[in-house]
């Protein structure tokens, strides 16, 4: 990895659309004041593959583009992104539809899983019927050096650009990827901490960003179905502003991940693979 201080290009962001949030009012407890707040907005998207139901996930409605890639890949419902041959999006309002089609291999392995999930935004393995499931055999990754400590310097901070919807109204999670060159390059956000995992990673694959050497960062808890996530994209360091669990540390120690904690008021601390032989 390239050790020299990390540049940050200003994002291309767009201010939050209507979709992604409305004012609301409130008062207080005596009704003797009123005033409005933006609120971050969620929709039920019903995801389909091959005309069959699979999923119905609450999440922000913005980039469900990317959230559907990024699902499909990091569920493991895809091996390869060149899987899916067509994605189209329907609906209206908390209604949302996607008809996705895939390859016959992708297909088969889905109906084998015999999974129907019912998400939400606050667990990412809703519906699995089995164990194995839950825990999947997944390649370990070939390892990469940690980042340089500069790339961290002030990281909190500097996500803030790629933030507008949380800026503007609170309530969402964020995951952000940061490139080879220490850059920080995109990020997206959504109400599921696991559906902005999603969708980042359905945007580097859209965007044809390579992954190589750089890392991807989580505003959230890190717990078990992020590490699956990472692992599945090939990203081979993963940041997280709050703690992993312990799971989370022994997946990554056992795959060859970075995991690194960034706790907001003290150094990084790296569970693995520095630590891989310490509890």
């Amino acid at each position: 990895m390239n050790d020299k201080p990390p540049v940050c290009p200003v994002p291309a962001v767009e201010p939050s659309t209507p979709a992604a949030s409305q004012s609301y009012r409130y008062c207080n407890l005596d009704h003797s004041q009123s005033d409005s707040t933006a609120l971050a907005e969620e929709v039920a998207l019903a995801i389909a593959y091959n005309g069959i139901s699979q999923a119905v996930m609450l999440v922000t409605p913005t980039d469900l583009e990317d959230f559907i890639v990024g699902f499909s890949l990091g569920s493991g419902i895809i091996e390869d992104p060149a899987d899916i041959y067509d994605l189209q999006l329907s609906g209206a309002g908390s209604a949302q539809y996607a008809q996705v089609t895939i390859a016959n291999r992708a297909f088969w392995n889905l109906k084998q899983q015999r999974r129907q999930l019912a998400g939400t935004s606050g667990c990412g393995l809703c519906g699995v019927e089995a164990v194995e499931q839950a825990l999947p055999n997944l390649k370990a990754l070939p390892g990469a050096p940690l980042p340089p400590a500069q790339w961290l310097d002030g990281l909190r901070q500097r996500i803030s650009q790629f933030q507008p919807l949380g800026q503007h109204c609170g309530a969402v999670h964020a995951a952000l990827f940061m490139n080879a060159q220490g850059e920080l390059l995109l990020g997206r956000e959504d109400i599921g901490r696991h559906n902005a995992l999603d969708k980042l990673i359905g945007a580097l694959i859209r965007q044809q960003v390579p992954v190589a050497g750089g890392l991807a960062i989580v505003t959230s808890r890190c717990s078990l179905e992020l590490i699956q996530k990472v692992l599945r994209a090939g990203v081979q360091t993963l940041v997280s502003l709050s703690s992993p669990t312990g799971l989370a540390v022994q997946w990554a120690r056992q795959h060859n991940l970075n995991l690194i904690h960034l706790p907001q008021k003290s150094a990084p601390r790296v569970y693995s693979p520095a630590m891989e032989n310490q509890a």
